[in-house]
């Protein structure tokens, strides 16, 4: 049965503009939360990306904000990413209006002049990157002094692209009675020790994730020789319509984006390196299927969310055998299927027996050259090994 918003507590201003995008009743993990954060409660939210945080954080926050001054805002979200503030932003705004809360995105890589002067204007709600929020705390143009509320999404994401002791500056900085609201997929190691001191007393909610089903997957192991590596790759890229490929390291997604593109494969590298332009143009061309290959690392993979795609490669062998579940989950998304490849040279053979064992894959390594018919259909071989 499902849960309507204003049964949690949603005000009908609220709830009316949730209706008008056609938004009627709650995930679990807004049923969850949403009646403890307008409590006043710290909480602590187990759910990852796509399980509807943003409204169980956002929504609460929007019906019980304070007005803020000029520069000088009473609500305060640090998230990971230029691309997820912007996310956050424009799916609180239809609430934020009803209730006349100025919510702003402030992240590095847009025109720091522009977000001075919209926190001069007044924000009552600042959805923030760390790197660029302590810039404009320590230039004078931002002051945390008067928040109320701050949430801290996707702690996970930012425990893994460095960002905890930017995040930690700034919660140090925020003064006076407050509530802390922690988002994260996982609660272990470094996103436990920041519940431990930042959060008083939370209550704890998780949603359990349907977890990646390698059974849903079709897998083939490729043996190939270093010098027909690259090509072996292409022909699998021609074949498919959104192929994403892994990488161990940035420069080898670079160099491998770069040798792909010399075998007349459309492909783009995503990293943490590369400029945030950049890596949004890429995203958006994969999306669009004006790309068909992304060269990812590990770390960059994680921002990406793109249905559809229907080739995950292991250029690089993945570390352990949780690495190859989350990466070969990019596809068969949503109860589709999909197809993983690994790419295998002589020397990887022993440790890549070995991941098979703890997936529970009993799959042969088949040797493979860059010209073999079977290549332009992976997933219908009869007999890999015939």
């Amino acid at each position: 049965m499902s849960t309507s918003f204003d049964s949690l507590g949603i005000s009908e201003d609220i709830t009316h503009a949730l209706r008008e995008k056609g938004i009627t009743s709650a995930f679990p993990i807004q049923e969850m939360t949403i009646p403890d954060i307008l409590a006043g409660r710290d909480v602590c939210g187990k759910a990852k990306t796509g399980s509807g945080k943003t409204l169980a954080f956002g929504l609460p926050i929007v019906q019980i904000l304070p007005k803020g001054r000029p520069g000088r805002p009473t609500a305060l979200a640090l998230v990971p990413t230029r691309e997820l503030a912007t996310q956050v932003r424009d799916e609180l705004v239809p609430a934020a209006h009803a209730t006349g809360v100025r919510i702003a995105a402030i992240y590095g890589g847009d025109p720091i002049e522009k977000q001075i002067k919209q926190l001069k204007d007044g924000v009552d709600f600042a959805v923030c990157t760390p790197g660029r929020a302590i810039d404009l705390i320590e230039r004078g143009d931002l002051t945390v002094a008067d928040v109320r509320h701050v949430v801290i999404d996707e702690a996970d994401r930012m425990a893994d692209m460095g960002f905890l002791p930017q995040v930690e500056w700034i919660l140090r900085n925020v003064e006076g009675t407050h509530q802390t609201l922690l988002f994260s997929a996982t609660l272990d190691g470094v996103v436990d020790s920041l519940v431990r001191r930042y959060q008083h007393e939370p209550t704890r909610h998780e949603v359990a994730s349907r977890g990646v089903d390698v059974t849903q997957m079709t897998h083939r192991f490729l043996q190939v020789h270093e010098m027909d590596k690259v090509k072996v790759c292409a022909a699998i890229i021609r074949n498919n319509e959104r192929t994403m490929v892994f990488s161990a390291t940035k420069h080898g997604a670079d160099r491998l984006a770069r040798k792909l593109e010399e075998e007349g494969v459309s492909a783009a590298a995503i990293h943490g390196d590369l400029r945030q332009k950049f890596r949004e143009k890429a995203l958006a061309d994969f999306a669009a299927g004006k790309l068909h290959a992304l060269v990812a690392t590990d770390v960059a993979a994680r921002g990406i969310h793109v249905d559809d795609v229907d080739v995950v490669i292991h250029y690089d062998p993945p570390t352990d055998h949780k690495t190859y579940v989350h990466r070969s989950g990019r596809t068969a998304r949503a109860g589709g299927s999909g197809v993983v490849v690994s790419l295998v040279l002589y020397n990887q053979e022993l440790e890549i027996r070995r991941m098979q064992k703890r997936l529970g894959l009993d799959v042969p390594l088949v040797e493979v050259f860059s010209n073999d018919p079977r290549l332009a259909h992976l997933a219908d071989w009869d007999d890999p090994a015939a």
